[in-house]
C-alpha cells in the first residue's frame, strides 16, 4: 500500500464517520421512537452504495480509499448489532428482530441492486 494511499484511506474514514454522524443525527431527530432508524439508513444506504461501486469496477486503490474507507467508516456493523441486542433486552423483542432481519434482508437486496446499477453506468 502506498503512501498516498493510506492517506486517502484516513481521510476518507474521517469522512465516512463524519458523514454517518450527520445522517443518522437527522433521521433520529425527525422519527422519534425506539426503533434506531438513522442506524437503518446509514447501513442500507451504504451497502448500496458499496453495490454500486463494485459494478463500476474502479481500480483497486481506488476501490480501497472509498469502500474501505469511507463507507466502511460511515456503516456500523457494531452499533446495528448493539441495537438489536439492546432492544431485546429493554423487552422490545419484536423491534430487535425487525431490525435484524429487515438490516440483513434489505442490505443484500440493496448491495445487488446497487451492483446492478454500478454495472449499467
Amino acid at each position: 500500500m502506498t503512501l498516498p494511499v493510506l492517506i486517502g484511506l484516513g481521510l476518507a474514514g474521517g469522512a465516512g464517520a463524519l458523514a454517518r454522524f450527520v445522517v443518522d443525527g437527522s433521521v433520529a431527530s425527525r422519527i422519534a421512537g425506539e426503533f434506531p432508524f438513522g442506524t437503518l439508513v446509514v447501513n442500507l444506504s451504504g451497502t448500496f452504495a458499496v453495490g454500486v461501486i463494485v459494478g463500476l469496477v474502479i481500480a483497486p486503490d481506488s476501490y480501497r480509499v472509498v469502500a474501505t474507507g469511507f463507507i466502511g467508516a460511515y456503516t456500523t456493523f457494531s452499533t446495528w448489532a448493539f441495537e438489536s441486542q439492546r432492544l431485546g433486552e429493554d423487552g422490545e423483542l419484536r423491534l430487535g428482530a425487525v431490525n435484524f432481519v429487515v438490516s440483513l434482508v434489505a442490505g443484500v437486496l440493496l448491495a445487488w441492486l446497487g451492483r446492478t446499477v454500478g454495472t449499467a453506468l
